[in-house]
């Protein structure tokens, strides 16, 4: 079987080198990257996703819809907005950005031609590219959305042989069928029960009654099911991407939680590679060979590129579950591609464009994998989205801006601006925080809404999973910049978070 496809190989690659050069090593790919003659275009709400990638490939440029650097950021891209829309998904931001003017101009000056990758898409986005002169350099929306099923997830899941939280699939009518049902599974009663789609915050009930039932009755009653085990669990996220030589695997982020009670602002997630409490190296080795394993799975179904899965660490057993599939950008993404620097090769996302960019390459899977799994062989940081969760609808009058900020007891709210900057490349230690401005001057601060993120290295979070002192003054201090007024009016929908992330 090996020597079979060990053939194939060499063939396709015979067959690739009579259409042009190979890159060979890091060392000729990095260089093809910093020397890359073709536009690549992300469109997205903000540029934080991939923010810094501009580092690595020439000629990469931020579509967006928020001006985060007032614009002196010289690659993001922001079209004007005569009368702004408001919007009820990413997709529809991103739709909007390519069927704008300034962008299909903008477009055509720079050749006519380039690739576009995105956090989200559709079908609508992909006619939108081409209209544009843009290729999707990921695979077709269809398939990203029917991998996207919690369902099918599972299932993919248990043919590769990466296990969930043990669970039954199937419908359920009534609290009494999804109680017979759980109980022909050996499951119990105390139940997570899961819809296919969508973020897990919004399709993820706790069912332990026929009242918790009935609260949630009308989005379960005969819609396709995932009903799991409760357990005590600790969330974490990997990221990785499917070459044509076989899965690479970044770091473990952990220590994913929201914080709600943070008021006025709160609400955010921490990414490390630090495994605190009662993650083990053992979760570590589970989540990489689960990943592995995963993405040759994904693999057979015809997808490349970047993916993300969730999984859940039992605190019990010790046994490290499958959550969910993201085939796509995440909220992660910044985390991993920032630590990815200290691997002294480059950002796991520039093995995605590999993929996408007309171009034959050759690189040793087993070997990055191997680097990339030492212990200390990455770096720790940590983020943390704000979100405003007062309960009335003001006008900021005054807001932080993007850049480098400092911890400075003497300065106002305990922290001062330092210096503009267009990523967090440059935070020097544990003091230092990049804040990447989301709600401006003029912008409307309202419940639910994102209002910025802010990227320190270390970690925000305690052994107890309990906030920090610094990461409380840090959330205080960028609160403590904002200045409001009355709102003279309101935007009646919420826009949509630009970090999707579907643990959340």
């Amino acid at each position: 079987m090996g020597k079979d496809k060990d053939k194939k190989r060499k063939k396709a690659r015979k067959a690739r080198r009579e259409h042009g050069p190979v890159l060979r090593g890091m060392s000729e790919i990095r260089r093809f990257f910093r020397t890359n003659e073709t536009p690549i275009y992300f469109v997205s709400a903000t540029a934080f996703n991939l923010l810094g990638i501009d580092r690595w490939v020439r000629r990469f440029e931020y579509v967006n819809y928020y001006d985060s650097f007032d614009g002196t950021h010289p690659h993001v891209f922001v079209p004007t907005h005569v009368s702004p829309p408001v919007f009820d998904s990413i997709e529809e931001i991103c739709n909007y950005l390519l069927a704008h003017k300034e962008l299909v101009d903008h477009v055509r000056e720079n050749g006519g031609r380039g690739k576009a990758v995105f956090l989200m898409f559709d079908v609508e986005t992909e006619r939108l590219a081409q209209e544009a002169g843009l290729e999707v350099a990921f695979p077709q929306a269809a398939l990203r959305n029917r991998l996207d099923s919690k369902i099918v997830t599972t299932e993919l899941g248990n043919e590769a042989g990466v296990p969930s939280v043990p669970n039954v699939l199937g419908r359920a009518s009534s609290y009494g069928v999804l109680h017979a049902l759980s109980a022909g599974a050996g499951l119990g009663h105390d139940l997570v029960v899961q819809t296919p789609y969508g973020d897990s915050g919004q399709t993820t009930f706790f069912i332990a009654s026929e009242a918790d039932w009935n609260e949630h009755a009308d989005a379960l009653a005969g819609e396709e099911l995932k009903v799991m085990q409760r357990i005590d669990c600790r969330e974490a996220a990997m990221e990785g991407v499917i070459t044509r030589y076989g899965t690479l695997v970044g770091p473990l982020m952990t220590e994913l939680t929201g914080f709600p009670e943070l008021t006025p602002y709160g609400g955010g997630w921490c990414g490390n590679d630090v495994f605190a409490g009662a993650l083990s190296e053992e979760h570590r080795a589970q989540a990489r060979r689960y990943t592995q394993l995963m993405g040759d799975r994904l693999r057979k179904e015809g997808y490349r590129g970047y993916f993300e899965l969730d999984f859940l660490a039992d605190m019990d057993s010790g046994q490290m579950y499958l959550g969910e599939l993201n085939p796509r950008i995440t909220g992660a993404s910044s985390m991993t591609n920032v630590t990815a620097v200290a691997y002294g090769d480059m950002p796991l996302f520039l093995f995605h464009l590999l993929e996408f960019m007309d171009v034959d390459y050759e690189i040793d899977v087993d070997e990055l994998n191997a680097g990339w799994a030492e212990p200390g062989a990455i770096d720790s940081w940590s983020q943390f989205i704000l979100k405003d969760t007062a309960h009335k609808v003001e006008l900021i009058t005054e807001a932080p801006k993007s850049g480098v900020w400092r911890l400075d007891p003497d300065a106002h709210g305990g922290i001062r601006f330092v210096r503009r900057e267009t990523d967090w490349h440059t935070v020097g230690d544990e003091d230092e925080a990049f804040y990447l401005r989301i709600a401006a001057e003029g912008g409307y601060r309202y419940p639910g809404a994102d209002i910025g993120i802010l990227v320190t290295r270390g970690r925000l979070q305690s052994d107890e999973h309990e906030l920090t002192d610094r990461a409380r003054t840090w959330i205080t201090g960028i609160k403590r910049q904002f200045n409001t007024s009355p709102a003279p009016a309101a935007p009646a929908v919420r826009e949509p978070s630009p970090f999707s992330f579907k643990m959340l």
